[in-house]
């Protein structure tokens, strides 16, 4: 972790002005500028430059909450066109939000104040560094002569020592930068940026509350676009760590290849693919990585996640003889408890910058996107582990047809659902049982996909849904939230009424936290419930688009879904879909036993 306070040693003048973006899908776009303008003072502020920074990597929206010691940087925020200021219910939400538009736009920002706004927002922070997410995050702070003073200031726990709240995001943060001098902080800001850029981790920026309207020579030009040093692969590496693969996958009797959720930060999912291409293997997914491959692919056999994997996924991927995986994540959650039938000998484990093979060799210094390109050249095609799964393949059942009247279950509302997914949808999935029962959708080609498998913050999703849907406007995203969940956070579905976005969420009541259940049960696993479609008629309170329903049964289902695609298709739809507390899908059941068994293992002998 890099921090840097005051001035740091170099300043590194791009030789050319290109400026590297990141797109809506993650990948690092090219964008040609030929002059740059002259700025009149009163418009040549730090705040002015930092606006103008976020425009230029692709944020139009920053996800904030005004406090007194970010005011006047929000100011010029909304001064700058281009760049619209989102005001969230808190902050937790705020840097939600920020996590979620970074996920379609490749970079999100939210702006708080400070400690008090700096430390609520930690949680959300610390989710997008495990999602290896690029979020700038922005906090107004004391001002510039108070530092080195023994003055004791408001919103702080009652020290002379303003560096807590610092302390605190140099874990969850690539870079700190605490700008208190406007004569670094030019080089303090772009350096912060260009890191977040380059890391694809979260960034932590605390500005002085007295400097955002200074004008400083140093601002006083049109900012010159970043040139960001693509990372390379060591070629020789890169050649021996293909050369080792292809030998150790030509020689196998059916190999298969297994997407992990590193392939974003990689930027290697089109390479991945091309490699399932030009191999005939098997392809399927980490849980995590849903959404990063296309389930049209003809050689897709879904998700693997050991004992809850998709239908026969798990039987072709663990009796292979050779596995390649690509990006993979094998934390407890994703392995089941640790249940995984693989064995390290069988696999080759492809990391963004560095390739295992078995129990060895290992080639350090060698790109994801480049070895999987330059392996797809020298893999022979082998689709036995392929036709091996078209052979056991027998076609998933439907859920029993429902007696008239009979109270709403789970597989029933996802049978619908299914039916609502198209390229211009988006699913984002709440930590819990949605899990489960969104993994089983099929995705459609261009249907985007999210969830927050790695960190699991119950309640992440209502803020991701907004900062989603407000990246991708041309999108209706279909949210599945836990009830429990849902009351971590409910406050800003009243953001995306002001915004005007058009998401359904299907808010999912089964009176509890029902994935705690399944681990480890007991009184407080058991909520208050809420008048759910009350609560969002009192948010909405008339203002906006806004249409809500509460459903018992399947024909009430239907209905709800019929309206909130058809009369009221522009207006952000709430169906409250009343379930069964013990109404849970099977996978859940067993992977939360798995999970309750790996919690409890007892302390190893001393």
């Amino acid at each position: 972790m890099d921090t840097k306070i005051g001035s740091i040693d170099t300043c590194n003048t791009p030789t050319n002005t290109t400026i590297c973006c990141p797109s809506k899908n993650g990948d690092v776009s090219t964008i040609q500028t030929t002059t740059t303008t002259t700025i009149a003072p009163p418009e040549s502020t730090l705040g002015r430059h930092l606006a103008r920074r976020l425009v230029q990597i692709g944020v139009n929206d920053v996800f904030s909450v005004p406090g007194d010691f970010n005011l006047t940087l929000l100011d010029h925020l909304l001064a700058e066109p281009g760049l619209n200021l989102v005001g969230c219910c808190n902050e937790l939400n705020a840097g939600y939000a920020a996590d979620g538009y970074a996920r379609s736009r490749g970079v999100g920002a939210c702006a708080v104040t400070f400690t008090v706004g700096g430390l609520s927002v930690l949680n959300a922070i610390a989710g997008a560094y495990s999602e290896n997410l690029p979020v700038i995050c922005i906090v107004g702070g004391p001002n510039s002569n108070d530092y080195g003073t023994n003055r004791v200031l408001h919103h702080t726990i009652g020290l002379p020592d303003f560096s807590q709240e610092l302390r605190c995001f140099q874990t969850i943060t690539c870079f700190q930068a605490v700008v208190n001098n406007l004569d670094d902080a030019h080089d303090l800001i772009d350096t912060a940026i260009s890191t977040a850029l380059k890391e694809s981790k979260p960034v932590y920026i605390s500005i002085s509350c007295n400097l955002s309207a200074i004008p400083h020579p140093t601002f006083s030009r049109e900012p010159v676009p970043f040139s960001l040093s693509p990372r390379l692969s060591n070629p020789m590496g890169l050649h021996a760590a293909v050369e080792a693969a292809a030998d150790f996958l030509n020689k196998a009797v059916k190999p298969v290849m297994v997407g992990g959720p590193k392939l974003r930060v990689a930027k290697a999912c089109g390479s991945f693919v091309d490699l399932a291409d030009a191999s005939g293997y098997a392809l399927a997914v980490m849980p995590s990585a849903k959404g990063l491959v296309p389930e049209h692919h003809p050689h897709f056999i879904g998700t693997y996640w050991g004992a809850v994997s998709t239908a026969f996924c798990a039987e072709i991927v663990e009796s292979a003889d050779a596995y390649l995986f690509a990006g993979p994540i094998f934390n407890d959650y994703s392995s089941v408890g640790y249940s995984l039938l693989l064995k390290r000998e069988k696999a080759i484990l492809v990391q963004p910058d560095r390739v295992v093979i078995g129990n060895g060799p290992a080639f350090g210094c060698v790109l994801m996107k480049d070895f999987l390109k330059e392996l797809a050249k020298k893999i022979k095609k082998n689709t036995t582990a392929f036709e091996n799964y078209s052979r056991i393949f027998v076609p998933e059942g439907k859920p029993l047809k429902s007696e008239p009247h009979e109270p709403l279950r789970v597989n029933v509302l996802f049978q619908h659902v299914q039916k609502l997914l198209t390229s211009d949808t988006a699913v984002i999935a709440e930590t819990g049982d949605s899990w489960f029962n969104c993994q089983k959708l099929k995705l459609p080609e261009g249907c985007g996909y999210e969830f927050q498998m790695q960190y699991g913050s119950i309640g992440w999703s209502v803020g991701a849904t907004l900062g989603y849907a407000q990246a991708v406007p041309n999108k209706r995203v279909l949210a599945f939230i836990g009830d429990g969940s849902f009351q971590v956070t409910a406050q800003d579905v009243s953001t995306m009424l002001r915004c005007e976005q058009k998401t359904i969420i299907f808010l999912i009541n089964n009176g509890g936290y029902t994935i705690e259940v399944e681990i480890h049960d007991g009184p407080y696993n058991v909520i208050k419930n809420w008048n759910y479609t009350a609560l969002i008629e009192a948010i909405h309170n008339g203002e906006g688009n806004c249409w809500t329903a509460k459903v018992f049964n399947e024909e009430q289902l239907v209905e709800a879904i019929e309206t909130a695609t058809g009369p009221k298709k522009d207006c952000l739809c709430f169906i409250e879909v009343i379930v069964h507390k013990d109404d849970t899908s099977k996978e859940l059941l067993e992977w939360g036993s798995r999970v309750s068994a790996a919690n409890s293992r007892p302390p190893n002998p001393q």
